[in-house]
């Protein structure tokens, strides 16, 4: 039972669509270009949160909470910021409602009219900066390592649950610095941290970069990002890393005097991740059956499926499982024993297909004259008959063998679908006929870059890290070029 899902490879975007509705992950809610997350795809979020909080603190970060709402002159006090933002933003323009007078509802009263206009949050660059004017007045107030988990708006044309929403969660780091140095150090240390978290926790391999000037984030003097390929071939930005310079401490004049008593304009990063990080995880692993995900961010990571035939064999059962659950619990695997009567072990096995749990056990009487329980793994739909002595040790390797499985199967094809081109006419054939990450030498010009986005809708994505040097000559343009560039069409 594959609960009626499209297949990926005739209607990618509809299987994803109904994947994430039927998985009970999230559905669209009665204000358009919102979502409700349902209890179990916010379980999966609060997994991802406290791994990355985790990783957070290690690094020396503390948590804060910052106001939903911005005065609209903040906006304007960052020319490139607004910039960027300003054909997204939500704006508060009164603050009461009244009854209307011919009775037909309620009408916004126009005597409440704000004073001053007020944005709701995109992005918490200006309202967190114009804080840290009082805060930072020494170098002993130095540096300032703040992380929040929010909300924020973004207006969308065009959304799709978790990869584009109009309202999404999201943390976002924003730190202040004494030197350049330092600031940019805790912006690709970020970028580790979201690498790490990517390829160690949602078993997914990521092209660590630096985007293009074309492609930063509006007020950055350097965006750093994580490029993670999808199954059909997109790529989607997982996470970015910005190195502010003195941007933003210009612009809300916050200074510090130095050791040597010098005045001086701070630096700042500001870094995020959000719950698109949901719609990676769905479209990197998931298959035409449902879910694929890795156990370290399952809800569930086992399941127990008892076999029976009347009260009387749910309960010998129930009462020989006992152990393996006390066990499974005392590792830290989170485990269901879904004793309910009312579906056919065939409807459960299908449930759990769908929703991705790792690792499903089946046993029924025969299990328990033989000491044996059968026990199949998602990612690749093996079964397999174990004793029952040892099993929770057992399902524990098997658990690490699974996010690991998942990992290299993310990879291979990432490695399978990543060309090297050498011409413009090349580069087009691979887009449209074998998709995935291109790598090609450009020349290093903006014009370049958004004649080819006009002409075949791929960006570069990044500028790899690893990018070793290499001469060639711009696909386009001919005219020289250092090294290769990742291009993809993307989400």
């Amino acid at each position: 039972m594959s609960k009626g899902l499209p297949k990926r490879s005739e209607d990618y975007s509809a299987w994803y669509n109904e994947l994430v509705q039927k998985a009970d992950l999230a559905e669209n809610s009665p204000v358009r270009g919102c979502m409700v997350i349902k209890p179990y795809g916010y379980t999966i979020w609060e997994k991802m949160q406290r791994a990355l909080d985790d990783m957070f603190k290690e690094t020396g970060h503390t948590n804060a909470y910052f106001p939903l709402f911005i005065p609209k002159s903040f906006l304007s006090k960052e020319a490139s910021h607004v910039e960027g933002f300003a054909k997204e933003c939500a704006v508060v323009t009164h603050y009461r409602l009244k009854n209307a007078p011919d009775g037909s509802g309620v009408i916004v009263d126009p005597e409440a009219k704000l004073t001053e206009e007020l944005i709701v949050r995109p992005t918490s660059e200006t309202v967190i900066w114009s804080t840290y004017k009082n805060w930072i007045q020494s170098y002993r107030d130095l540096p300032v390592l703040v992380n929040q988990w929010a909300n924020v708006v973004r207006w969308e044309m065009r959304t799709r649950l978790f990869l584009r929403t109009t309202e999404f969660l999201w943390q976002e780091g924003h730190t202040a610095h004494a030197t350049a140095d330092e600031a940019v150090a805790e912006t690709k240390q970020m970028l580790e941290v979201y690498a790490t978290f990517a390829e160690e926790w949602m078993a997914l391999p990521v092209v660590r970069g630096v985007k293009t000037a074309n492609e930063r984030f509006a007020g950055a003097e350097d965006t750093y990002c994580i490029e993670a390929l999808m199954q059909d071939g997109k790529a989607l930005q997982a996470g970015t890393s910005h190195f502010l310079g003195q941007n933003f401490a210009k612009a809300f004049d916050v200074q510090y005097t130095s050791k040597e008593g010098k005045l001086d304009y701070v630096w700042g990063t500001s870094w995020g991740v959000s719950t698109r990080l949901m719609g990676a995880l769905i479209m990197a692993h998931s298959d035409d059956e449902g879910l694929v995900l890795p156990p370290k961010l399952a809800p569930i990571q086992v399941v127990i499926v008892p076999i029976f035939k009347g009260a009387e064999q749910l309960a010998t059962i129930t009462e020989k499982i006992q152990p393996l659950l006390k066990e499974l619990k005392s590792k830290g695997i989170s485990v269901k024993f879904d004793n309910r009567d009312g579906n056919s072990p065939g409807w459960k096995f299908a449930e759990y297909e769908l929703k991705g749990v790792p690792v499903r056990v089946a046993i029924g009487p025969r299990d328990l004259e033989n000491g044996t329980a059968e026990v199949a793994r998602r990612d690749t739909k093996e079964k397999k008959v174990y004793s029952m002595e040892n099993l929770a040790s057992q399902i524990e390797g098997l658990l690490t063998d699974i996010q690991q499985n998942i990992y290299q199967k993310a990879q291979s094809f990432r490695t399978a679908n990543t060309t090297k081109v050498e011409t413009y006419e090349e580069f087009k054939q691979i887009l449209d006929e074998k998709p995935g990450f291109v790598l090609a030498h450009w020349d290093g010009t903006s014009e370049t870059e958004e004649r080819i986005k006009e002409e075949t809708k791929a960006t570069i994505r990044c500028i790899p890290l690893d990018s070793p040097a290499e001469e060639g000559k711009c696909i386009v343009t001919g005219k020289p070029s250092s090294r290769r560039v990742l291009f993809a069409r993307a989400y």
